[in-house]
């Protein structure tokens, strides 16, 4: 498997994946309205390859603190597998390839709202209790579900606030399920 950057060139395999993995045209219509989004920059989108076919996607884009303009954060939202390589463990490979090259660039804080089962496991943790509040609230029955990941030793225990995410993303309704 190969995990790269994505290229211009790699928009319609992006949407693609984005399309097989959520089922659904509005997963791929929000990537592509964030990836031309100049709020979300800088921004990385990583493709992964099997037999030079696309089988994943991530994206993380910028984001602030409302406390902190000066962090330099990341909201990982989407993360996509296709069906059919599933369960195989790209998505975590996908997940440990963006949060280094993330944290080589300077990047301090990694924000999604998920599945705390599955994002634990990948080194994230429930972010409110540390002080974190999410640009709109998750679902009372998600409690746990808005989680941050450090990539800065020391960087959760030095900021708080609340994260404002790109505009593309900056509506409630992606922030209900």
């Amino acid at each position: 498997m190969e995990i790269r950057e994505a290229l211009d060139s790699d928009l319609d395999d992006v949407l693609l994946v984005e399309r097989l993995a959520f089922g659904e045209e509005a997963e791929a219509e929000l990537v592509k309205n964030m990836m031309h989004d100049r709020s979300a920059k800088p921004l990385l989108s990583l493709i992964a390859l099997q037999n030079e076919q696309p089988v994943g996607h991530i994206l993380f884009t910028k984001a602030h603190l409302t406390t902190d303009a000066n962090i330099a954060i990341a909201i990982l939202a989407p993360l996509a597998v296709v069906p059919d390589a599933q369960n195989q463990g790209i998505g975590g490979k996908l997940i440990q390839e963006g949060v280094e090259r993330l944290g080589r660039s300077g990047v301090e804080l990694v924000f999604l709202a998920g599945y705390p089962a599955y994002y634990s496991r990948h080194g994230f943790q429930p972010a409110s209790n540390l002080g974190f509040e999410p640009t709109y609230p998750t679902p009372k029955e998600y409690p746990d579900a808005w989680m941050v990941r450090e990539l800065r030793p020391g960087a959760i225990a030095s900021f708080s606030g609340k994260v404002i995410c790109c505009d593309a993303l900056n509506k409630p309704e992606y922030w209900r399920e």
